[in-house]
């Protein structure tokens, strides 16, 4: 039977590293329930979690990092799809974001370290460093897109996601009203069509696919032209038949008259 032991600080599954993770973070969110973000201080977690201060210090060294934790994890609760095409990778992303803040507390603690934000640059650091996150976890969506043929080369992960991300946090912060699955269609079709279109594709890719995109229009506009063109051709040789007997038995008519004119 082996006798080897975890490293130092190593958390097991189940473990108590584990479980005092999960405690502090536990205690974090009640914490930004009650009192807020302004509110919240390494001390009140430890009481509310049972911790000692000094490990919750020494593993996370503020509350900004207890705060950044927290919302990481609780963002891991957002799959991240991958259907096999990126209209369906987006629009299971986009409802399962509206999933996630129809939850009040989840919208309370954005809007609580939002609001740091604006005030506190460790703050700031905090909402960076989390969407930072979320946007390179989901935009492996939009590589794979590529590969599969779906979007010009070169679009631009990041751009894509925060497009897909915008009008939430628009609905969210700004509007404040509530998030629905109507909103999560509606983000999801705007950037699936933004990004088929090249619009977060560098300007030199893009210019390209616009270019190409013309050309194609413009040959196939052209066919039904061409084929209009041989139609009209086509109908009008009977008619320029007929104008020329016209004109031929014209001349055999004038010919009689123009004898008698000449007697």
């Amino acid at each position: 039977m082996s006798t080897a032991q975890p490293p130092p600080g190593a958390s097991r599954p189940g473990g108590r590293t584990a479980r005092t993770r999960q405690a502090v973070l536990d205690a974090v969110f009640e914490e930004l329930g009650e009192g807020g973000y302004a509110a919240l201080t390494m001390e009140a977690v430890a009481r509310r979690s049972g911790v000692h201060v000094a490990t919750i210090y020494r593993r996370w060294r503020s509350v900004e990092g207890l705060v950044c934790e927290l919302m990481a994890d609780l963002s891991g609760g957002i799959p991240l799809p991958d259907t096999g095409t990126l209209r369906g990778d987006l629009r299971a992303l986009a409802r399962s974001i509206a999933a996630f803040y129809t939850e009040p507390r989840y919208c309370g603690l954005l809007e609580a370290v939002v609001s740091a934000a604006a005030r506190q640059p460790e703050a700031a650091d905090v909402l960076r460093q989390f969407f930072d996150r979320r946007l390179r976890l989901a935009g492996a969506m939009v590589p794979r897109a590529a590969a599969r043929g779906e979007l010009p080369g070169g679009a631009d992960p990041d751009e894509v996601v925060a497009a897909l991300g915008a009008p939430f946090y628009y609905r969210l912060l700004i509007a404040r009203r509530p998030v629905d699955l109507r909103l999560a269609d509606c983000a999801a079709e705007a950037a699936w069509v933004a990004a088929r279109a090249g619009v977060f594709t560098p300007a030199a890719d893009a210019e390209d696919s616009v270019r190409d995109a013309a050309a194609d229009a413009v040959r196939d506009s052209a066919d039904p032209v061409r084929d209009s063109a041989d139609s009209v051709r086509d109908s009008a040789g009977p008619l320029l038949g007929a104008g020329s007997a016209v004109r031929d038995t014209g001349t055999a008519e004038q010919g009689p008259g123009n004898a008698e004119g000449g007697r």
